[in-house]
């Protein structure tokens, strides 16, 4: 059997199948997602293979050459992807690091030291308030009673850490 005489069959239905099912292959090879237009590609592309195939064998090596054409474009969609012009489209050049002026969380450091009270019981976590600002606080593991004065003794992220605050001793 001839390759050509694979090719010698095709209709017009059989070559709308191949394009429409190429496109869509593509499309999703662009813009991945649900799947919908890469399996409606595919769908096509099998209807046109049996469409156009009169024998078995006809199927299997149309079959084979849609998977070297697919492979292909897949190589192309890749190198073009990681190296060609689609990677200055797809691919993020800026650092949303903290050297380029980006934080994740508001910075908490400037409470380290800070004293207030507690406006809710910490059973480790609860709410106090450290110059005037209600805050989600933790304690290490203690338990601290309502309206007790507390000390920021860690800041990591906006995670605060408290303890109740050293009372001064009295001097007589």
């Amino acid at each position: 059997m001839d390759i050509l005489e694979v090719f010698t069959n095709l209709s017009t239905w059989s070559v709308i199948l191949f394009v429409a099912g190429f496109l869509l292959v593509i499309a999703e090879m662009f813009n991945p997602g649900f799947g919908v237009p890469g399996a409606l590609g595919i769908i096509l592309l099998i209807a046109g293979i049996l469409v156009t195939a009169e024998t078995v064998e006809q199927g299997i090596l149309m079959g084979l050459i849609l998977l070297v054409i697919l492979a292909v474009m897949l190589t192309v969609v890749l190198y073009s992807a990681s190296k060609g012009r689609l990677s200055r489209t797809l691919i993020l050049k800026d650092a949303t690091d903290r050297k380029s002026g980006f934080s994740g969380t508001e910075d908490m450091q400037y409470l380290l030291g800070k004293s207030g009270k507690t406006l809710t019981p910490l059973r480790p976590a609860g709410c106090a308030d450290l110059d005037g600002v209600r805050l989600d606080v933790v304690t290490r593991g203690e338990f601290i009673d309502k309206d007790v004065p507390v000390t920021v003794v860690e800041v990591e992220g906006n995670r605060i850490v408290v303890e109740p605050a050293k009372q001064p001793e009295n001097q007589i």
